[in-house]
């Protein structure tokens, strides 16, 4: 008789994510108060699972005041819709500072780079950074695409785009990526001379293929643009889909214009804000949900002096738990108490800090 062995299963094999944990734990002992991330960052900073960074490629002048920077963004990057914008995080003398800026490359670009079109305003310690100073090589801080100024699902009949100055940005966005699209366009754009258009051999190429009606207002010598001109300037504007950015004053001038004809509907509207922000050695720091501000010297975390204010602050830190007291700073200034460097953030930015690491650098607000 033969006999029947009974057959013999394969053990598992041992999981190697107790070893990976215990060796990730040594290295955090080893480079604290440092992450292993950290030196990560040095070889790969744009690896996948990293902190959404960009590299830049190149700096390009568009007019005397104007430059666009074209960037490889990491691995994270999930793509954007035309119009849309992109917060950047910029070290400049050593603060990091976060500007938003719309995006201006086409959705579609084979090499995956991105663009944006930056221009340096009177004052501007980042924009007159990134326009005059920032080389490529470097590598800067990126948020995912955000904004809901875009065309919409359905490309209009007959499109009007109102802009001034830098406002032409996310309309150029659009435009590269849907003119083809649509069939009957007009763009109005107010700018002091005919050099300080921003994209004007583009726009003026196009114009002259008749791919869109081109309207430029010079307001050295032609004045301001105002509502009352587009009776003249586009006579059927009150049947276009229309897109207005630019000043504060443009903007608010033709929403009144549009409430007026009873087509506040028609008109869609970006507003650029500008940031003005107070840095200091230690602060106030606001918890808007919470309703409670509490003063903080420059070397107390955000994560300890909330918790003294009986302030429910999320965190994992004492046991063990990394990241787990990362909230969003909404506005203000904070500084990293690892290595010195400032994070500076507007209102409506939502830039994540971890409050364990993070001291008050003047007036700051923290969403919780």
């Amino acid at each position: 008789m033969t006999a029947v062995l009974p057959l013999r299963t394969a053990s598992p094999a041992p999981t190697r994510r107790p070893l990976r944990t215990a060796l990730w734990r040594v290295a955090e002992a080893v480079v604290h108060p440092l992450l292993p991330s950290d030196y990560l960052d040095l070889v790969a900073p744009l690896r996948a699972g990293a902190d959404l960074r960009a590299r830049v490629v190149s700096v390009t002048p568009e007019t005397r005041d104007a430059a666009t920077v074209v960037l490889r963004p990491g691995r994270a990057w999930r793509g954007h819709v035309p119009g849309q914008y992109i917060r950047i995080g910029v070290d400049v003398d050593g603060v990091r500072n976060w500007r938003a800026y719309s995006l201006t490359s086409r959705t579609d670009a084979p090499d995956g780079l991105l663009s944006i079109t930056v221009k340096a305003i009177p004052e501007g310690k980042v924009s007159n950074h990134v326009v005059r100073a920032l080389q490529p090589g470097t590598l800067v801080h990126l948020d995912q695409a955000t904004g809901d100024f875009t065309l919409g699902e359905q490309a209009p009949a007959r499109a009007l785009f109102v802009t001034a100055g830098s406002g032409i940005t996310p309309v150029m966005g659009m435009l590269r990526n849907h003119l083809h699209e649509l069939r009957d366009v007009v763009l109005v754009h107010s700018a002091p001379t005919r050099d300080d258009v921003v994209f004007g051999a583009q726009l003026r190429a196009w114009a002259q293929d008749g791919r869109l009606r081109l309207v430029e207002r010079h307001t050295d010598t032609d004045g301001i643009l105002a509502p009352a001109d587009l009776d003249e300037l586009v006579p059927d504007w009150r049947f276009r889909e229309a897109w207005a950015c630019g000043p504060t004053g443009l903007l608010d001038a033709f929403e009144d214009a549009y409430a007026e004809a009873g087509l506040s509907e028609r008109l869609h509207t970006e507003r650029f804000r500008p940031v003005v922000i107070a840095e200091g050695e230690g602060g106030t720091v606001a918890f808007g949900r919470q309703g409670t501000v509490v003063e903080a010297d420059g070397a107390t975390p955000i994560l300890d002096a909330g918790e003294e204010a009986g302030v429910l602050m999320p965190s994992g830190c004492r046991m063990g738990i990394c990241f787990g007291c990362v909230v969003p700073l909404k506005q203000g200034a904070v500084r990293d108490l690892r290595n010195g460097e400032l994070t500076v953030a507007s209102e409506g930015d939502g830039v994540r800090i971890q409050t364990c690491v993070s001291a008050a650098a003047g007036e700051c607000e923290i969403d919780l």
